[in-house]
């Protein structure tokens, strides 16, 4: 198995005392914070990115400093406001936070949608950043900060995530998305094919609710542009009859990669004794 998280493995356990003292409303407004930095950078709010970034901030792995930080989201801005049309559109998610009452790490994907990709086509690709802040003067600033684009394993790995919450929130635009105009799903409970429009309808109609949804021992292999996912689905909630289940599923995902963008192609799936 390719351990794709490893530095973030890493960082958990220098960070396991940390993580006790990290509550759910502490890991929120960090979240807040970060996506108040991408606002400000996005619009070259110079005076908020001043508040933002501390005095010894650092960059890597170009070692760059407050000033060349900030100087270089203005420009940035700038240079899209002249030619919106040429902006890329970032959003931010799958946070994995850690913290003390006076620093925190924080570490999330970026997806990134440009309009001007590999032969001037629109394209999709992803990036991984980590975030170092320490609280002075009773507020957070950006201490250091170090980022990288994903390999293609690692973007996989994040698309099975999304797979999963998308499945527990009935996500019809990401399924819509996600799924190959000619995905094909074997059931794990009936054995029965269904094409896309039928699986998603099968998933947003379902009554049943969940309490966990998580995917694990999960591997993946590759060969060109093609991937193969093997994991354990692992579900337990209530069917719409209000019976409780506890159900673990070995599954295997195909996906695809087309015009730059990786769908799934295919899903199959065999209940655990």
């Amino acid at each position: 198995m390719r351990h794709i998280f490893g530095v973030l493995l890493v960082m958990m356990a220098v960070a396991g005392a940390a993580i006790a003292q990290c509550s759910d409303a502490d890991k929120k407004a960090l979240e807040a914070f970060d996506h108040a930095w991408g606002t400000a950078s996005l619009a070259g709010d110079r005076a908020a990115l001043m508040n933002i970034y501390a005095e010894d901030y650092m960059g890597m792995p170009g070692m760059q400093g407050k000033a060349a930080a900030i100087d270089g989201a203005v420009k940035t801005s700038e240079r899209n406001k002249a030619n919106p049309t040429a902006a890329n559109k970032v959003t931010y998610d799958n946070y994995a936070i850690t913290c003390t009452p006076g620093s925190a790490t924080l570490i999330h994907r970026n997806t990134v949608w440009t309009q001007n990709g590999e032969g001037g086509k629109p394209e999709t690709f992803y990036t991984r950043s980590v975030h170092f802040l320490e609280k002075r003067g009773g507020k957070w600033q950006v201490v250091s900060n170090a980022g990288s684009g994903l390999d293609e394993y690692a973007v996989v790995e994040y698309l099975e995530q999304d797979w999963n919450n998308a499945f527990w929130k009935r996500d019809n635009a990401w399924f819509q998305s996600a799924f190959a105009p000619d995905f094909r799903s074997i059931s794990s409970s009936t054995g029965a094919i269904t094409n896309k429009d039928e699986e998603i309808a099968g998933i947003i109609g379902d009554k049943g609710t969940y309490d966990l949804v998580e995917t694990k021992d999960m591997n993946i292999r590759m060969d060109g542009n093609v991937a193969l996912v093997t994991g354990i689905f692992h579900l337990k909630g209530k069917d719409e009859k209000g019976a409780a289940f506890d159900t673990n599923i070995r599954y295997t995902d195909t996906w695809i990669k087309r015009d730059g963008k990786w769908t799934a192609w295919s899903s199959q799936g065999t209940k655990m004794p």
